[in-house]
Formats: C-alpha cells, structure tokens, sequence
C-alpha cells in the first residue's frame, strides 16, 4: 500500500477496532463467528482505504472538536462522536502525519462556526470572507489558529525568522 508500510500495530489496532464493535460482538456471542470475521475484515480494509487516502490527499486532515473527531477525507468524512484519544483511526491518521487541528481550546464558537470550510480538492474560492466558500487547508489553519487552536503536523511551509 502505497504511502502506509504494512505494520503489525496498524493492524493490530484496526483488527481490534473492528472486533470491538458491538454488532460484530453480537455475531459472534450468537455463533456467527464467520459473518462476524467477514464483517471485519471489510472494516479493516475499509479503514485501510482511509488511512491511504488521509496520507494522500492534499487537503486530508483530521479536526476534533467538542462534538467528536473528523477525518476528512475529500468528499469523504469519516467520524466518531468521541475525542480523537478514544477514535482509533484517526489517530493512526494523525500518527502516520495527517495534520490535525485541534479546536477543543477554541472559546469563540461563533466565529468557528463562520470560518469557510476547507476545499474537497485543490479548488478554492476567490472570496473566502462570503459564508459557504472554500479556502484552502493551509489558510484555513491560519484562521483557526488566530482563534486559539492547536496544530499538529502543520503542512504550511515553515516561516524563516
């Protein structure tokens, strides 16, 4: 897999994020271990997917917040309602260097909420100052670090003093 070395504790993880899932718990309590081992495997794979696609995509990123964790993939957005400590894959993402904006110490809610969002792709709009433009990831790191949030695994290009 182009971009993500096949390693044992990626798999290890996502196998048992797959297994934990309450439904595949129930197939197999009920002794339908082989559609539960099924089932899991399309997860991993699945999961695999997204880590190959946060590692690939420009303006991949993972932003967690009050009201959970989302990996955004492009059109895709792949979340849990939980901080990105208890969100398995999303850490992998941010571990394997997807930038990750932390807006958890943010205080100005409303303007987070006007911020424009970040481009599915390399395209932006000329005016990001109308609600419901697009900007890029980078420029949409800077405005939500004026507002108080934390940067991981910055892909702004670095600043010489």
């Amino acid at each position: 897999m182009k971009g993500i070395p096949m390693q044992t504790g990626i798999l290890r993880v996502l196998r048992a994020t797959a297994a934990s899932w309450w439904r595949h718990k129930e197939l197999r309590r009920t002794g339908q271990t082989r559609q539960a081992h099924r089932l899991e495997r399309e997860t991993v794979l699945r999961d695999l997917g997204y880590l190959k696609q946060a590692a690939s995509l420009p303006n991949a990123h993972v932003i967690c917040g009050e009201g959970g964790t989302f990996l955004h993939l492009g059109w895709t957005t792949v979340s849990a309602l939980a901080p990105i400590e208890r969100f398995p894959l999303a850490a992998l993402a941010v571990a394997r260097g997807a930038p990750f904006i932390d807006i958890r110490p943010v205080t100005n809610v409303i303007a987070l909420a006007n911020l424009p969002w970040v481009a599915r792709d390399r395209s932006v709009d000329p005016d990001p100052c109308v609600p419901g433009t697009s900007v890029s990831l980078a420029e949409y790191i800077d405005m939500v670090e004026a507002l108080g949030a934390r940067i991981a695994n910055d892909p702004r290009p670095r600043q010489s003093a």
